[in-house]
């Protein structure tokens, strides 16, 4: 029986797999670097071990100093959670060979799929050898690891080797693996994903089908189960290839083998030898723990001939610290409050008050739904994602509330391409008429005593916003009747509370101020300045870091006095385990160069200038 459990991981998969520790009276042992010291999965532990340093590779990836961490802590069993060292068999090995319980698959079954290509050999598939004009597109997918890192599609022959380099890199960066093919890219396929569980006794469950079509960066950000309107026969075809994986490496544990579905067909990705991000739904759906599931698997304990009955649909949106309206840029600083309405799941790595850093993944949370039908998990997801209180950096909750009201969805007609279609449109600002005067009528409430009063009317108070990229002006006035603003009338305002009626209509407006940070309902605002800093001016041509990170790389001979083509990459920054590329806004001359390879940058740093020709 396992007493002690160190995860071996981080963040919402290491909470997530504490709550069932804890259920089960297994004391639990986190491990964290120094950039983690203070986070939520370090806290809640029963003990912590620190590694030292901050990158993934000093850190997290480092199997060596995991396995001294277990046993100084006197931990009996290791569970790698999702990403990091999940999938590596050498880790495995490690773990039993220093006497500890692995919750996962046999290291040889970890071995035949962690390398996706070793697994498509397996399932009798080859990667593409010499890439040709014919072959486009493709896709180039780092060997290891997943969650969209190491992934490139190229549409273009000359666009081949960057692709290569870029996805290589990355790849090395965040599984320590740099190992890359090519595949053929499908686009206007579903992904769909079949949820396995297996005993050391022969038994193999399929637990269902997930739908994980609508991605980012080939990372996905919706997901549900069962996945919709697929075809009975085709869905026995997606168990029957889920356990032929199974069995062909012995496995034991839970794991997910993915495809692509494309007119009718279903075309094998790669199977994970591990729990997925997306298990929560597999859970409600079937009313299981998986991790649960694991220790019990692993403490040799047999399944059931059959598995427990579906009943109903789930649906989980990822919230990540990003904006999609600016290329997906990661998002740093201090989550003030996170809050989800009551009836919907929240699994989270971060409470209120924590700090998002810049070393690794940026979701913040996971919320899933579960109801009767899809159309009522839907809504329901949908309705808490809009009612949540998100204050802090910006996030892609306004991009996950349309997406799942959007009509391509709601029909269940999407696939992998729908952010390439739908981007621009979901990304749109979200219309809040009143959120600025909210905002300036929360800020002036006790800011105004009059000892005495005069005869002449109050001349207006005028406050300055910037909302979703533009600037908003707001006019209010004293009176000693109190706050007044033309065209509204003011029914309340205090300092967290304004009620405002307009056309016989009444609003509430929940408000909240972090400095110069306001969050209005779910609008977030900038409170300006009343007289602009004059001189802050930047030269034209400015190259800002659109994003805190580290600068990996600078093209090669790129020196001031060089010439730069308009689009050209010039510098490339790491932040949250992705590459971000950093090009020439126009055709001239490098004039300035401020920053070298190896660092820190922080959001609207002075990178370069391109002096246009």
């Amino acid at each position: 029986m396992i007493t002690t459990l160190l995860v071996a991981n981080r963040g919402e998969i290491a909470c997530r797999i504490f709550r069932t520790c804890g259920e089960l009276g297994i004391r639990t042992v986190a491990v964290h670097s120094d950039a983690d010291e203070n986070a939520l999965h370090a806290r809640v532990a029963d003990t912590a071990v620190r590694l030292p340093g901050a990158t993934p590779a000093e850190t997290y990836l480092r199997g060596d100093l995991i396995v001294k961490a277990a046993l100084a802590a006197g931990a009996d069993a290791v569970h790698p959670g999702y990403g990091f060292l999940s999938e590596n068999p050498e880790f495995a090995r490690a773990v039993l060979d220093a006497g500890l319980l692995w919750i996962g698959p046999p290291p040889e079954a970890i071995e035949a799929m962690a390398s996706k290509t070793r697994a498509k050999e397996l399932m009798g598939i080859a990667p593409l050898g010499e890439v040709t004009e014919a072959d486009l597109p493709v896709l180039v997918k780092a060997a290891a690891g997943g969650g969209g890192r190491g992934m490139r599609i190229v549409r273009r022959l000359e666009e081949l080797r960057a692709a290569l380099e870029g996805a290589g890199a990355e790849a090395a960066s965040a599984f320590g693996d740099g190992e890359i093919f090519v595949e053929p890219y499908i686009e206007h396929g579903r992904h769909v994903e079949v949820q396995i569980l297996a005993d050391a006794h022969g038994t193999v469950w399929t637990l269902g089908t997930r739908d994980c079509s609508l991605q980012r960066r080939h990372q996905k950000v919706i997901e549900e189960a069962p996945a919709p309107g697929l075809a009975s026969g085709l869905t026995d075809e997606l168990y029957t290839l889920a356990v032929r994986a199974a069995e062909a490496v012995s496995y034991v544990g839970a794991g997910t083998v993915e495809f692509l579905v494309a007119d009718g067909r279903a075309h094998f990705l790669e199977m994970n030898t591990r729990l997925q991000v997306e298990h929560p739904v597999t859970e409600a759906v079937f009313g299981l723990d998986l991790v649960a599931e694991q220790l019990r698997v692993a403490e040799g304990h047999p399944l059931p001939a059959d598995p427990p009955r579906a009943r109903g649909h789930a649906v989980e949106a990822r919230l990540y610290a990003e904006d999609p309206a600016h290329d997906w840029a990661p998002q740093t600083g201090t989550l003030h409050r996170l809050a989800v309405p009551a009836g919907v799941r929240l699994d989270t790595g971060y409470t209120d008050g924590d700090t998002i850093g810049v070393h690794y993944d940026p979701m913040l949370a996971k919320v899933v739904a579960h109801a009767p039908t899809r159309a009522e998990a839907v809504r329901k997801l949908a309705g808490a994602l809009d009612r949540a209180a998100l204050h802090g950096p910006v996030t892609n909750r306004e991009l996950l509330v349309r997406s799942l009201r959007h009509a391509e969805f709601a029909d269940a007609r999407m696939d992998t391409g729908f952010y390439d279609r739908h981007l621009a449109g979901l990304t749109e600002p979200a219309p809040a008429p009143y959120a600025p005067l909210a905002a300036a009528l929360a800020d002036a409430h006790g800011r105004s005593r009059f000892g005495a009063w005069r005869n002449l009317p109050s001349q207006p108070q005028v406050k300055r916003y910037e909302m979703a990229g533009q600037e908003h002006e707001v006019h209010y006035r004293h009176t000693r009747q109190g706050l007044t603003a033309d065209g509204v009338r003011v029914v309340h305002a205090d300092a967290r509370l304004v009620v405002l009626e307009a056309d016989g209509v009444r609003r509430r407006f929940d408000v909240a101020r972090y400095g110069d940070r306001v969050h209005v309902n779910g609008t977030a605002l900038t409170a300006l300045p009343r007289f602009p800093d004059p001189t802050a001016q930047l030269a034209p041509g400015s190259l800002l870091a659109p994003m805190p990170g580290t600068v990996v790389r600078i093209a090669e001979g790129l020196e001031e006095g060089t010439a730069v083509q308009a689009g050209q990459p010039l510098v490339w920054l790491e932040a949250m385990k992705m590459q971000h590329q950093i090009s020439a806004p126009v055709t001239g001359t490098l004039s300035a160069l401020h920053v070298t390879p190896g660092q820190q940058v922080e959001p609207g740093m002075l990178l370069a200038v391109v002096q246009e020709t």
